[in-house]
């Protein structure tokens, strides 16, 4: 998860007023102190921390919780809305042409960056076309040519030009069509006056709509600096935090937009060009707080199902509710599931089951169901046809069979089967049943039930 150890922090901090129905001064002074530190080791400024937890302080001191809420509840939606507040909006970006100027840093994640915001652009409809005008970096035409490849976008770059506003220029008539530019520029190992020049220069020949900032999330408190002078170099509208899967930090990042009085645009999660979220301040702070994002989720789903009926247009998953449960649906169904990004990324979007669920389990888990599901694919891929329509065919020889075919052992094999078996008999129930019945199941899988998704995941049987 994003500051994944500022989210843990947090609910750890909340978790002190477990069992409390009323707040005394000393329990308001705790957990105050204890958010400041929590964000202090995160990077957020001082200032801001200081200012939020002044806030929440009096609040929580002269708020009389709604009748019935406890006390944790009630400090919880306090630090929710004033983290919320803190972030800010997101960015303004409409979906409609404009040109998009990327500037930052050496090594921020500029060029991944262009790409992967030129893949979130198509996904809305348009036609976006990545620039690049990166003449200092060895290597920076050939990774934004690949990537923009990847993304399946229009990518226009000359290796052979050392000139980034005759590139940016030309780019620009090269991709008339595109109703999205994204002109990437080149980045330096400090905010040297030769980039900033570079940079001015090529904001006055491109004109853009917004210019947009991209940050490293473990730069720390060095990103107020950077965000100060690019926003007196060419103004900034929205800045892109990059690299939030990979540290526990983020905090300066999150909060340099208030040095440039503009929003956070899109967060990026990974490396592929898939890894991009558009910022929304509710469902971030949602999901530091172990309460989920729904908004998020739902469109992860629409996005991994669509792609994977768009390869299989035989397969629709509406068809597991009228018919068998095939191991073949179970392997789309996997294969969706891994299209949406990194499981704890998913789990953490999932009321109930990110957040303090994943507090308590061991930090390898997801690692270790990632690679059961590997296995788990590596085992349909040594199946026939006949095996994965009707899994009751495999018997013992065919268990050896698939187990050397796939590299892996007979035991895996038959937690495949009895997972399949399960999810099987869990599908079966939603079958004939009207909207309200199938809530009513859904609330009955969320709880402590047999056979839930906490069973799925702690089971040790199953890949979910």
């Amino acid at each position: 998860m994003v500051l994944d150890d500022l989210g843990t922090s947090l609910r750890s901090s909340l978790d002190k007023l477990q069992g409390k129905s009323r707040l005394s001064e000393s329990d308001v002074e705790e957990i105050v102190k204890e958010i400041q530190r929590s964000l202090l080791s995160a990077d957020v400024d001082v200032s801001l921390v200081m200012e939020l937890s002044d806030s929440i302080k009096t609040r929580a001191l002269e708020e009389e919780p709604p009748g019935g809420t406890t006390a944790k509840d009630h400090v919880l939606k306090i630090v929710y809305e004033e983290m919320v507040a803190l972030v800010g909006d997101s960015t303004d970006l409409p979906l409609e042409n404009q040109t998009i100027l990327l500037a930052g840093l050496q090594g921020s994640g500029k060029t991944t960056s262009a790409a992967k915001m030129a893949w979130w652009f198509s996904k809305k409809g348009l036609r976006p076309a990545v620039i690049q005008t990166d003449t200092f970096r060895p290597g920076a035409y050939d990774q934004a040519k690949q990537m923009c490849e990847r993304a399946e976008v229009e990518f226009y770059g000359d290796p052979d030009n050392d000139d980034p506003v005759d590139i940016a220029r030309k780019g620009l008539d090269a991709t008339a069509d595109a109703d999205v530019h994204i002109v990437d520029t080149a980045g330096r190992h400090a905010l040297e006056d030769d980039l900033i020049a570079e940079i001015e220069e090529i904001e006055r020949a491109v004109d853009p709509d917004r210019s947009l900032l991209v940050l490293d999330a473990a730069i720390g408190q060095g990103a107020k600096e950077q965000a100060r002078q690019f926003e007196q170099s060419i103004g900034i509208e929205g800045v892109m935090i990059t690299k939030l899967d990979g540290t526990a930090k983020g905090g300066g990042a999150l909060t340099a937009v208030n040095e440039t009085d503009s929003s956070i645009a899109f967060l990026g999660t990974g490396e592929t060009v898939q890894d991009i979220e558009r910022f929304e301040p509710s469902g971030f702070i949602s999901r530091l707080l172990g309460m989920g994002d729904l908004k998020q989720l739902s469109e992860r789903v629409e996005r991994a199902m669509q792609e994977a009926q768009d390869e299989d247009e035989d397969w629709d998953p509406e068809d597991m509710l009228k018919g068998e449960f095939t191991l073949k649906d179970m392997k789309k169904q996997m294969d969706a599931m891994n299209r949406m990004g990194p499981l704890d990324q998913v789990m953490d979007m999932i009321p109930g089951l990110g957040g303090g669920m994943m507090d308590q389990l061991p930090d390898d888990a997801m690692d270790v169901t990632q690679d059961r599901m590997r296995k788990f694919e590596r085992i349909m891929d040594s199946m026939t046809d006949e095996e994965l329509t009707n899994p009751r065919v495999v018997g013992q020889s065919r268990t050896e069979r698939i187990a050397r075919g796939s590299g892996t052992d007979e035991e895996t094999v038959r937690q495949l089967l009895e997972q399949h078996s399960m999810m099987e008999q869990t599908i079966s129930q939603f079958q004939g049943m009207g909207e309200g019945d199938m809530q009513r199941m859904m609330k009955k899988m969320g709880g402590e039930g047999g056979g839930g998704l906490g069973d799925m995941m702690g089971g040790g049987k199953g890949p979910f």
